[in-house]
């Protein structure tokens, strides 16, 4: 069977508005072999994982387990975990980092309520290192992620760029290799190294970079196709200067309000239609048609 990326890659599917929804992302690094969920088959647990399952449904934080890119022998060795929690919505977007024994003390320490609304109450200090560049790499979910993206970061680290890790789940195995930057949580697809190092300078310089962009994560998927459809129109890639402002659904799709900081308004108009030719989205899955989300009109407001 075609591997997904493979069919994904050869229909020209569209990468804008694919990106998984997250306001706020609570990262986990768990070395050695990871299972095909991050929380609930990872190695946090038995009680901890669906512990954490149950306290962040509904937040707006999603979860996601991280290592460094390399081997990662089972050797069972008791260690620290490194955590990232990291805030997407722009003018407000901030990571912070700390370290923990045990991942339990996050169900104890962490209002993950407040997080995802975007107030860490001083959690851990402030993350001042290198953008966050986190590559897609779980075999067990999907042999996409692990063919793809663990040569990708690999490489990137070899190249020096100290903030790759390998991540458990970005969603959208059919776009791999998929990369997740923050803070400003632009996610990204069929990514090569050098594509990737354009998107992580651009990310150190408040900038995004608009090709192989599936998405800010802050916004639903109607939202991610409407700000970059705007970042067309206008060649905007400051990171921090658009927002989505609102959203209605209307018969067939939805109509996006997204503002840029200096005034302007447009309102954008989403169709919603399903992705034909059936097409696998995950490796070994039955046929599907995946939501698209395709831009019919855009509207300019103010000056």
């Amino acid at each position: 069977m075609i591997a997904c990326s493979t069919a994904s890659r050869e229909l020209s599917e569209p990468l804008a508005g694919t990106a998984a929804t997250a306001r706020t992302w609570l990262l986990i690094e768990q070395p050695g072999p990871w299972g095909r969920t991050a929380l609930a088959s990872g190695r946090l647990g038995r009680e901890v994982g669906p512990a954490l399952e149950r306290r962040l449904e509904g937040t707006g934080v999603r979860p996601a387990l991280i290592r460094r890119p390399g081997r990662h022998p089972d050797d069972g060795a008791p260690r620290r975990h490194r955590v990232f929690v990291a805030h997407t919505v722009p003018g407000a977007s901030w990571v912070r980092e700390l370290s923990v024994a045990d991942p339990a003390a996050l169900l104890r320490e962490l209002d993950f309520g407040a997080l995802g609304d975007g107030a860490h109450g001083g959690l851990g200090d402030a993350y001042r290192g290198e953008p966050l560049a986190l590559v897609c790499t779980n075999g067990k979910r999907d042999r996409c992620c692990a063919v793809l993206g663990r040569p990708l970061a690999a490489e990137l680290a070899a190249a020096g760029t100290d903030g790759v890790w390998e991540v458990t789940h970005l969603g959208g195995h059919r776009f791999a290799p998929t990369m997740l930057v923050l803070p400003y949580g632009y996610a990204y697809g069929r990514m090569d190294a050098a594509a990737a190092k354009d998107v992580l300078q651009a990310a150190r310089d408040g900038r995004m970079v608009p090709a192989g962009c599936r998405g800010r994560s802050a916004w639903e998927r109607p939202g991610q196709a409407a700000e970059l459809a705007v970042r067309e129109l206008t060649g905007e890639v400051d990171a921090e200067a658009l927002a989505v402002t609102g959203s209605a659904a209307v018969d067939g799709g939805w109509e996006v309000a997204v503002a840029h900081r200096d005034g302007r308004a447009w309102t954008i108009a989403v169709d919603r239609s399903a992705a034909e030719p059936p097409r696998p989205e995950s490796c070994g899955a039955a046929l599907g048609t995946p939501a698209r989300m395709a831009v019919r009109s855009i509207r300019a407001h103010g000056h």
